[in-house]
């Protein structure tokens, strides 16, 4: 039987090593723009800056803010991800959005993160680009 905490943190009710970890060790396997903003959750979920930058298209890339922005990541406790909706974003598309809710609580207080970002390939791959 499977507990929730075995599943991976995106959301899908398979384990992390057969998810997004697939993901976070080769980004080409985000064959959707989904498939990329669950694993970025995913990273948030587990501090992975390197990954969060990897991830976000080179335009957009905030280097001088990773710091704070997995400090802020690992300041709280993450409860799931819903994908509300998803325009374009296919294997064969070129850009797409993808609409989540992002639950977590932060110092005993639930609250959440609601987003619709831009997701844009660059060198063949999915990268985040921004808020659409």
């Amino acid at each position: 039987m499977k507990f929730m905490n075995d599943f991976c943190p995106c959301g899908k009710l398979i384990v992390y090593e057969s998810c997004c970890e697939i993901i976070h060790f080769d980004i080409s396997q985000a064959l959707t723009a989904e498939e990329l903003m669950r694993s970025r959750y995913t990273a948030f979920t587990k501090g992975m800056g390197d990954y969060l930058l990897l991830s976000h298209h080179s335009s957009a890339r905030p280097l001088e803010r990773i710091g704070e922005i997995v400090e802020w990541a690992n300041s709280v406790i993450w409860q799931s991800l819903e994908v509300l909706n998803t325009t374009n974003g296919q294997s064969k598309d070129t850009v797409g959005t993808v609409r989540f809710k992002a639950s977590f609580t932060l110092n005993g207080r639930a609250d959440f993160i609601l987003e619709n970002s831009k997701f844009t390939k660059e060198n063949g791959c999915w990268m985040y680009l921004g808020f659409a």
